[in-house]
């Protein structure tokens, strides 16, 4: 598998674009609308938020989905949630939907949504169906199209996410690409976030499914900027076969090649939403070994990497690991504190702050320096099993409260 440049055009056979129409007020230079579109009908696979309320999108979307059809298109929009707007938003939601469907000439089901923004703000359909019509001669197949598109799903973003590889299947080359979008109401389980993937790999619509369902777990999933799982978390993988290798149906060597590809892209994106999250200046990977269970390592990691507590202190640069293992212990596994080893790591070094369950006397100073750098690992073993998992996060800044403080502003 070879990284390569691009997003969601440089896979066969999908165009892209995005543009600013008026989702976020009057027309500016701020996008807010985005088009991705597949030039034969794909299968497809998605997932959505945890979250008991849920955006119109992804309630008409999860219809969709388990309907089996195959898609053609998705129309994304930010600015605007389309969430707890009642039956106005669904029908809006419909219309955004058919007004794209219109323009190709498909059926309004083949065309999924997308919406991140405000909760609970009428939803300006005309406008965004206006955009629609004005976009869609913008669709295009180049890597700057795909780049218009990514940074159009963006709110309190600083930077588009995008990534594409290249590998592989039956002799025949495969790309897949993706781009996302998510800086705060991050938590595991997925969040105010939208991923859209597309690959031209030829795979049963069965086998992405299992493949998107089963990497989630350790991708999306295993992320945390704030603690809070949002109404619209969808991401989807459209996969149109136009490389025209092997039809790959069955579980073997080629669904593996796929399967990794799909995961160095989910995490990735993964990855770079906490990189990006709101306020952030810090990265935090935390790794837990010797778990009993792999669910239980990664219910270790998430619980530390969710602390607000701990979040702050790395903000503050301060080696405090008694809110790591505080964190650990009201995760709900459990485990002998007393055989709990912990590290703080950078690139500036690595210091061990808890030896075999006893706090070990460090250098305050040398810790400030590993805690002074931009990504922190936090290693943790304890030694009750062969089980490991691996979450991500970011610090807890003062910029967080005052980007929240006046978001709807």
């Amino acid at each position: 598998m070879n990284v390569i440049e691009g997003s969601v055009t440089a896979a066969k056979g999908y165009r892209a674009a995005g543009a600013a129409v008026g989702v976020k007020g009057k027309v500016t230079e701020k996008k807010d609308l985005a088009l991705i579109v597949s030039d034969v009908p794909a299968n497809a696979a998605a997932a959505f938020t945890t979250n008991v309320v849920k955006a119109a999108s992804v309630m008409r979307n999860m219809r969709i989905m388990e309907s089996g059809v195959k898609i053609n298109a998705v129309a994304a929009n930010s600015g605007n949630a389309n969430a707890c707007t009642g039956s106005e938003g669904v029908k809006s939601n419909k219309e955004m939907a058919e007004c794209l469907a219109e323009l190709l000439g498909v059926e309004g089901d083949t065309v999924l949504t997308a919406s991140t923004g405000v909760i609970g703000a009428v939803f300006p359909i005309e406008t965004i169906k206006k955009g629609i019509k004005d976009t869609f001669p913008k669709l295009g197949y180049t890597r700057n199209d795909a780049l218009m598109a990514a940074e159009a799903i963006m709110t309190t973003d600083t930077y588009s996410k995008e990534v594409a590889v290249e590998f592989e299947l039956g002799g025949k080359t495969v790309r897949m690409g993706g781009m996302a979008k998510g800086s705060g109401m991050i938590c595991p389980n997925m969040a105010t976030m939208l991923s859209f993937i597309t690959t031209d790999a030829n795979i049963s619509s069965e086998l992405l499914n299992k493949a998107l369902k089963e990497d989630i777990k350790s991708t999306y999933n295993m992320v945390s900027v704030d603690g809070d799982t949002s109404t619209n978390d969808t991401v989807v993988v459209l996969a149109n076969g136009m490389a025209q290798n092997e039809p790959v149906m069955e579980e073997g060597a080629d669904y593996e090649t796929f399967k990794q590809a799909l995961h160095y892209v989910n995490e990735r994106l993964a990855k770079n939403l906490v990189r990006d999250g709101e306020g952030a200046t810090k990265f935090m990977e935390v790794n837990v070994k010797g778990a009993k269970t792999c669910e239980d390592a990664k219910t270790i990691a998430k619980s530390v990497v969710k602390s607000s507590l701990f979040k702050a202190a790395v903000f503050g640069e301060d080696a405090n690991w008694g809110r790591v293992l505080c964190a650990m212990g009201y995760s709900g596994v459990d485990f002998d504190p007393q055989r709990v080893d912990i590290v703080f790591a950078s690139s500036a070094g690595e210091i061990l702050l808890m030896d075999n369950g006893t706090p070990v006397v460090f250098d305050e100073d040398r810790a400030k320096t590993i805690l002074s750098e931009k990504e922190i690992q936090v290693n943790i073993k304890i030694s009750e099993g062969s089980a490991e998992a691996t979450a991500w996060g970011c610090d807890l800044s003062y910029d967080y409260v005052r980007i929240n403080g006046d978001y709807r502003s």
